[in-house]
Formats: structure tokens, sequence, C-alpha cells
């Protein structure tokens, strides 16, 4: 384990903090998993490539060099550079998710209580409730009219924007009530919309003034039902520490790996072996849905661009995905100074020690893990120290603290060999975490390796 991989990039400074710069830029505008896949269809077309439904509607075909990208509901993508080899032999697959912990607006969320107009919501993955109170929040969304209109919302981040927050109780009133108000309830997380009045209204005054803002952007209440408003902190990533050595942001987990990873995809250029990168939604629910990795959107799309380069056959489609060979580019719990206990320090990954290799994720006896094939590291490791990139080879915690899962073993199904590589992160799922910049910038050359391989 290098001993501190800031000396490595000593005289390398600018190009590290040019790189970690569009990071911040990305995770502190792209907050939603719609708003990173809007971004990312900008890049990829700058980069050449094109809509794999334009290249079908066309009737046109691909031939190895070529870049295509598929899009699915605007929340999940598939970004893929035909190789020189034939598909069915296998691609080199990055897989990200770019869905993060958050609350979400309900589907009737407005309502009044005593003096304010307050927003209903329901929280969205593994959150520590309480540290989501008394903090700026912002409102990301889109509203979706019955004639198929869609209005976009992004309230908070501007600096003129009002922001969000949900109340908390003040410690002078809850030392009596300890064990009533530090445990928040789920149906506590209710957000401070307004305290104005419509004095025309008959009734809900404050709801009624709030609706009326709310129709001067065409929204009425009965819009929220088909809606998708997210809440996430307001505010841009910051560097951290005197050192600037460290990125402050909400939603590194997964979108630090996301963002290298589709940087990674967009510099391939006629790889050996075709390459993908995989972003993709509802990880932190369980990758259910038909936006998440449970789905079959990633073999149908695989079959797609298979078909328009003249390779598809059921066969060959399932011989592809056999002898695929994937990163799933997940965080990794970083050992936290102020929390060591949870931790095993001689096999936990640690902030600025380089890319983090899980051979096993799960929890306990490795339930629900991937557990990658050594065969597999052998060939990850020779890739990496070819390419000179640092990396540490990690677990999550001590053996039955918990434990964690990724979209590895939903790939491994197929009988792609696939092992966990990502950033580490302290403060995970909190809505502001941390990881280090050399780490940020290792991953994404650990990625642009890996996509070159050869087998």
């Amino acid at each position: 384990m290098e001993t501190n991989l800031w000396k490595k990039y000593a005289d390398k400074r600018d190009e590290l903090e040019n790189f970690c710069s569009g990071y911040k830029d990305f995770i502190s505008t792209c907050k939603t998993e719609r708003e990173c896949i809007k971004r990312a269809i900008i890049e990829a077309e700058k980069a050449g490539f094109r809509s794999l439904r334009e290249l079908i509607k066309n009737g046109e075909k691909i031939k190895a060099g070529d870049k295509v990208y598929s899009v699915n509901m605007n929340k999940s993508m598939i970004l893929f550079v035909v190789g020189k080899q034939p598909i069915e032999n296998g691609i080199n697959i990055l897989g990200a998710h770019i869905d993060s912990p958050r609350l979400d607006l309900k589907a009737t969320p407005l309502y009044e209580s005593g003096d304010f107009c307050m927003f209903d919501t329901h929280y969205y993955g593994g959150i520590k409730k309480y540290q989501w109170t008394a903090l700026p929040l912002a409102l990301h969304g889109v509203v979706v009219k019955k004639d198929g209109s869609t209005i976009e919302v992004n309230i908070g981040e501007n600096e003129n924007d009002p922001v969000f927050c949900i109340s908390d109780l003040l410690p002078h009133l809850d030392r009596k009530a300890e064990a009533k108000y530090k445990e928040v309830n789920g149906e506590d997380l209710n957000i401070l919309a307004g305290t104005i009045s419509d004095e025309k209204a008959k009734k809900d005054k404050i709801k009624s003034n709030i609706l009326g803002i709310l129709k001067e952007k065409g929204i009425e209440n009965d819009d929220f039902f088909s809606a998708e408003i997210e809440v996430v902190p307001a505010g841009r990533a910051r560097d951290l520490g005197l050192d600037k050595s460290m990125v402050l942001g909400y939603g590194q987990d997964d979108r630090v790996c996301a963002y290298t990873s589709l940087k990674a995809i967009l510099e391939a250029e006629a790889p050996e072996y075709s390459a993908m990168c995989l972003l993709v939604d509802k990880e932190e629910i369980g990758s259910i849905g038909a936006t998440g990795m449970h789905s079959q959107y990633f073999e149908n799309a695989l079959a797609e661009i298979m078909n328009i380069a003249g390779q598809y056959t059921e066969l060959a489609l399932r011989r592809a995905m056999t002898n695929s060979a994937m990163l799933s580019s997940d965080v990794t719990a970083a050992v936290d100074p102020n929390f060591t206990a949870p931790f095993n320090l001689a096999t936990d990954a640690h902030l600025g020690k380089g890319l983090s290799l899980n051979k096993y994720t799960g929890s306990g006896g490795k339930s629900g893990a991937n557990d990658a094939n050594p065969e597999f590291i052998g060939q990850i490791r020779k890739i990496l120290d070819d390419a000179d990139v640092v990396y540490q080879a990690t677990e999550m915690g001590r053996v039955d603290e918990g434990g964690g899962g990724t979209i590895a073993y939903l790939m491994a199904k197929y009988g792609m060999n696939v092992i966990d590589a990502g950033v580490p992160v302290i403060s995970m799922h909190a809505p502001w975490e941390v990881t280090s910049k050399v780490d940020i910038y290792e991953a994404y050359r650990g990625y642009v390796a890996f996509l070159k391989s050869v087998r």
C-alpha cells in the first residue's frame, strides 16, 4: 500500500486538480438521475457517440471504432464503443449507479399545519434521518402534465433562490424527551414550504398561497401525482481541508464512480475488445424497477447493438455476456478517524491510498456477495500495475459489523467475471460525503486502463 499517494502527484498536481474541478462541477449540477443522464448525453455526443435509437430508425450499421449510446427512461444509460474483436468474444464493462440517498416529495405532498405550509416526503435509500434536519435543501425534478408536457424543477441552487429545510427541536426542550426526539421518524421529515396567507382563500390559506406561486410556474396541485421531485442538499461541492486534498459534496455515492467511468469511456478509441459504460438507477433500493439493474434493459440494448453491428444471434448474445469482464465501479467505506471501532484498519479502505478493490461485499458470512475469482483478480492486478495505477485490496468494515451490496452480483449472473472497484468514501450516505482527490483521479486512470485491456 502506498504510504502517501500525493507524492506521486507532486509534479502533476495541475492535471489532478483540473480533473477534480470538472468532477466537482458534475456533482454540483447533477443531483438527480435525470440530470446525470442529460449531462452524459451532451458529453457523449461531443465525443462522437450516436444515439442507438436514431441508428435503428435510420437503418444504419456500425463497425469497429463506432460509438453508440442508449438511454432508458431518462434515468439509466449505456455507452458502447465497438471493438476490433467480435462482440461475442466479450466486452470490458464499467458499471456505476447514479441514484443517491435523498428525500422524495410524496404524490400529494402539500398540506397546512398550524401557521405553516409543508411538503410531505418519503426518504429514498439508507439514510440517518436526523442528518437531514436543519439543513438547506433544494428541489430538483420534473412535473409531467396530463398533456405530456414537462416542467423542470430546480429551486434552491441559485443564490437568489429560496431554500427549504426540515425543522429540528432545540436542545433546551428535548432533555426530558430524549428518547422520543433523538430517533427521527420517517413521517417527521416534513419540509417548511411557506408561512404567508392568501386572505381570499376560505380555508388552508397558507397552502393556497403556495399553490398560487406554483400555478405561476404552470404547476397545479394534482400535478404532483405525475411528478418526480427529489429533495437534496442545496449548494455546490467544495474543496475540503486547508490543503484542499479532499472533496466535500452530495451524492458521491456513487456519482464519483459514475463520473470517472463516464470520462473513461469517452476517451475509448477503437479498443481491441468492445468497451461499455453502464450508468444505472435504483441501486440504493435494490436495483429494482425498469431503470434498475434487475431489468432486462442491459441485455436488450446489447442485443440491439449487436444487431446493427451485424453480429447478433441469441447464442452470440449469450456468449458476449459470459465472456465479458466488469469492474463494478462503486464506492466503499473508508476508515473514519472519528469512528474507527467498526473498521478493520488492516483490511479496510483508507482515504488517499488509491482505487479500492473489494473481492467481496455482502454481510456476515459473505451473504449476498459477489466473490470475485482469483484468476480474474490476477488479471486486474496486472492491468493496474502495468498502468502504474495505485490500488488497495479492501473489505467494508469488520466481520459481522454490517456490510453492503452493489450491482456486481446482478452482472455475475451472466457468468462474467466481476469485481467491485471504486473510490473510498467517508460519511457515506450522509447529505455531505468526503472523498480524496487522489483516489478520484486514480480511479479514473484505472478505469481507462481496464477499458483498453486485452484478455
